[in-house]
């Protein structure tokens, strides 16, 4: 069974409505918290996000 998690928002640290799970890559996606109502550009590998900018809509 693949493990999984929550991704959090970069900026409010609560949960987003994604999962990642340990063989999930993402480049250049638009993140969006539901709760803080922004946006950020992230890249995920091995379960590791990484924040490329932070953008306010």
């Amino acid at each position: 069974m693949k493990e999984s998690k929550w991704i959090l928002c970069p900026i409010c640290n609560n949960k987003t409505r994604l999962k990642m799970r340990n063989d999930t890559i993402m480049k250049n996606f638009p993140l969006y918290c539901p709760k803080c109502k922004r946006e950020s550009l992230i890249e995920v590998k091995n379960m590791q996000v990484k924040v490329i900018k932070k953008l306010n809509l």
